[in-house]
C-alpha cells in the first residue's frame, strides 16, 4: 500500500459535506459502465470512486456532471497548494478524464473539460537494486540440508537468474521447466508467454530441488506447482515476500532494502552493468514497451557515477 501524504491524511479527517444524490448517481453510472467495459480491478474502481467523490464533495453543488475546465483546474490547484502528492493528483486526473470522456461518448455533454489539463510531472523513481556481493550473500543463507531451505535456495536462484516477477515465480507449474534445454517458460502479464534461459547455477539448484526437496515436500500429493510448501501447495506472494525479508536479515542486509521485486531489479541492473543489450533485456523481463526497460539504464548510470566519485582521484 502506498504511503499517504499529510495532505491526504488531513483530507480524510476533514468534515466534508455529504455527497449530493445527483453526484452519487452520476459517479455510480460511470463506474458501472467502466467496470463492464474494461473489467478494471476492484482497487482501481475504489480509488476512482474516492477521487470523484472527493471532487464532488469539495464542490458541494451536486453538479459534477456539468463542471467546467475552470472548476477542475481550481480543484487541482487547491490540492497542489494543500500538498497532495503528484502521483495522487495524476490518478485524480485519470479518474476525471475517464468520467468526462465517458459522458462525452454517451452524449451526456458536448465537451471534455479535461482535454487541456496537463498531468503533474511525476518524480522518476529508480528501482532499488542490490550489489552483486549482496545478492551472493543472500543466496548463501538458506539451509540447503533442509527440504524447505533447498527450495528457498532454488527459488531465490531462479528469481535472480531469470528476472521473474514474484507472481510469475510462485505460479510456475512444474511443466514450465525444461532442464534438457536449460530454459523456463514463463506466463507473464496479459497472458504473454516468454522463454527465459536458466543459467548453469539456477539449473543446478533446480535439479537438486526437483530430485530431493520437492518429493519430500509433496509427500502423497501430486502438486502442479513447481515450488511448494510443506503442505504440497504453491506459496503465496506474501509468503515469498516474508521469506526474502527473513533471509536478507540473516545475510546482514537491511530488510527494508530488499524485496522480491528488488531481485528482478538486481537481475536487470547487473546484466546492463555487464554490457547486456537493452532489447534483449526487454525480452527477458517481458516488458511490452522498451521505455519501461530504459529506466534500468538510469540505475546503471547512477552506480557508475558513485563508482567514479568514490575512486577517481579528481572526482
Amino acid at each position: 500500500m502506498t504511503a499517504s501524504t499529510p495532505a491526504e491524511r488531513r483530507m480524510r479527517s476533514m468534515r466534508l459535506p455529504p455527497l449530493h444524490d445527483a453526484d452519487a448517481r452520476a459517479i455510480a453510472a460511470f463506474l458501472d459502465a467502466w467496470w463492464a467495459e474494461s473489467g478494471a480491478a476492484r482497487q482501481t474502481l475504489d480509488a476512482y470512486r474516492r477521487d470523484l467523490e472527493g471532487f464532488a464533495r469539495w464542490r458541494d453543488r451536486g453538479d459534477i456532471a456539468v463542471a467546467d475546465r475552470a472548476g477542475l483546474f481550481d480543484y487541482l490547484a487547491w490540492r497542489t497548494r494543500e500538498g497532495w502528492s503528484p502521483r495522487s493528483n495524476a490518478r485524480l486526473l485519470s479518474a476525471l478524464r475517464g468520467f468526462y470522456g465517458w459522458r462525452l461518448l454517451q452524449g451526456l455533454r458536448g465537451d471534455d473539460p479535461t482535454a487541456l489539463l496537463d498531468p503533474p510531472r511525476l518524480p522518476r523513481l529508480l528501482p532499488k537494486a542490490l550489489s552483486e556481493a549482496e545478492v551472493d550473500r543472500l543466496l548463501e543463507v538458506p539451509d540447503i540440508d533442509a527440504a524447505t531451505g533447498l527450495r528457498d535456495r532454488a527459488m531465490l536462484e531462479l528469481m535472480y537468474a531469470c528476472g521473474l516477477r514474484v507472481s510469475e515465480l510462485v505460479n510456475l507449474p512444474a511443466t514450465a521447466v525444461n532442464l534438457r534445454q536449460g530454459v523456463l517458460r514463463v506466463l507473464g502479464k496479459g497472458g504473454k508467454e516468454r522463454l527465459v534461459p536458466l543459467g548453469e547455477e539456477a539449473q543446478d539448484w533446480l535439479q537438486r530441488y526437483l530430485a530431493t526437496a520437492r518429493p519430500q515436500l509433496a509427500g502423497r500429493h501430486a502438486p502442479a506447482a513447481l515450488f511448494i510448501t510443506a503442505g504440497g501447495e504453491a506459496p503465496t506472494r506474501q509468503a515469498f515476500w516474508a521469506l526474502v525479508k527473513r533471509h536478507a536479515a540473516a545475510a546482514g542486509i537491511d530488510p527494508a532494502r530488499v524485496s522480491p521485486h528488488g531481485l528482478r531489479h538486481s537481475f536487470a541492473t547487473h546484466l546492463l552493468n555487464r554490457g547486456a543489450d537493452l532489447r534483449a533485456l526487454q525480452m527477458l523481463l517481458g516488458h511490452s514497451s522498451l521505455s519501461t526497460t530504459q529506466i534500468y539504464t538510469l540505475v546503471a548510470r547512477e552506480q557508475l557515477k558513485r563508482l567514479h566519485a568514490r575512486h577517481h582521484p579528481r572526482a
